[in-house]
């Protein structure tokens, strides 16, 4: 009786579960399981396998910014947030300054960089170290890597060099 009674509540269990699916229509990107929310908008009904939609966050709204008019007609000028008003120019010109010498100090320790990797280069001919002399492909490896360096190295100098080139003088 006891294992009867508990074979008829899974077999409700799981009618309950299968009819618990509604169905679904597509109106746009919202989705809606009311028959006449879906016919009054003319939705798409949704064919196959279960819907999980997931809710993304809320934007919230920015407080509204005051309206000041100005002085004419009907129409109003809205000032801007405190969070956005310009900087003085003196503060924006001393980051500038401060930005083109930090730029300028990255330039010189990039050159003097890129010169003693083509000194140890030596036009692709640089001297043997150690086990080099007895394993050819360990050079090979070396040499490769160093061209490669010195190319990472230019690439990073013109880019130095863009960055300067934009900021005001």
């Amino acid at each position: 009786m006891k294992r009867l009674l508990l074979i008829s509540l899974a077999a409700a269990m799981a009618a309950a579960g299968a009819q618990a699916q509604t169905r679904i229509w597509r109106c746009g990107n919202a989705y809606t399981n009311d028959p006449v929310e879906a016919k009054t908008k003319v939705c798409k009904a949704v064919e196959g396998g279960n819907v999980t939609i997931v809710e993304g966050t809320k934007v919230a709204n920015p407080a509204p910014a005051p309206a000041t008019s100005n002085g004419g007609g009907g129409t109003k000028v809205a000032s801007a947030p405190p969070s956005s008003q310009r900087v003085v120019s003196s503060e924006q010109r001393a980051r500038d300054a401060d930005a083109r010498s930090i730029l300028e100090s990255e330039l010189k320790k990039a050159e003097a960089k890129h010169n003693e990797m083509v000194r140890d280069y030596n036009n692709g001919e640089p001297d043997k170290q150690g086990i080099e002399s007895r394993n050819h492909q360990r050079y090979l490896d070396r040499v490769a890597e160093m061209k490669a360096g010195i190319a990472r190295n230019e690439s990073d100098i013109a880019g130095i060099k863009r960055e300067l080139a934009r900021l005001p003088q």
